[in-house]
């Protein structure tokens, strides 16, 4: 992947940690500059994102509190992503990194063009959401 792309992805990944984008935000300077998705691993702590061309960069995040809880609970992880739709003044993306893996979630993909997010659990389990209209 060239430096460009990796100086997008990693100013997307800083600016959902430091909270100076929104996910919409972040979602469309990630389609403008051409890539399809992107996956977050809370158990690696990292997150890869990828072009079309199968091109990929993974970086490190920072590290959020707390581990993955074995138990998948797609309805704790749906309070979360509520959560973070609503523009609570009190979200943070660390905020939601710990609630959702105590949640159970081991990460989530993000389909720009399947214009959804898979939210996944230690044994498979998923949690499906779709981008709002």
């Amino acid at each position: 992947m060239d430096a460009e792309h990796i100086a997008i992805a990693k100013t997307c990944l800083e600016a959902a940690h430091d909270g100076s984008l929104s996910f919409p935000e972040i979602v469309g300077r990630l389609i403008g500059a051409g890539f399809e998705g992107y996956t977050v691993d809370y158990r690696a702590n990292c997150q890869t994102y990828y072009l079309p061309s199968g091109d990929q960069v993974t970086l490190p995040m920072p590290v959020s509190p707390g581990a993955v809880e074995a138990a998948f609970d797609a309805e704790g992880v749906e309070r979360m992503v509520r959560w973070a739709q609503s523009g609570a003044a009190d979200y943070t993306y660390a905020g939601f990194s710990e609630g959702a893996k105590k949640a159970g979630c081991a990460g989530y993909l993000v389909s720009f063009s399947g214009r959804r997010v898979v939210y996944f659990g230690r044994t498979a389990e998923t949690h499906v959401e779709h981008f709002p209209s």
